[in-house]
């Protein structure tokens, strides 16, 4: 079943780039890389979600990231 899912998600990941690489310019090379870079990252963490659902999320991870440094500044300050 989770690999049907996995199929799903790549059709509509392929989908949404042949939609909007011809919409792109040919000199258009860093927005072609934050396409590639962003597209990828949403379906490697769509089919990592469907895996391991409970997983943190991205405000989650920076709170764990950025906390020992506001403790440190407020010390400081």
């Amino acid at each position: 079943m989770k690999w049907t899912t996995i199929a799903g998600i790549t059709v509509w990941v392929v989908l949404i780039t042949l939609y909007e690489w011809p919409k792109m310019n040919r000199n258009q090379n860093k927005e072609k890389a934050a396409f590639v870079i962003l597209t990828a990252m949403g379906c490697l963490l769509a089919i990592l979600l469907l895996f391991v659902p409970n997983i943190a999320g991205p405000t989650q991870m920076v709170t764990k990231f950025f906390k020992p440094l506001g403790k440190v500044l407020e010390r400081n300050w």
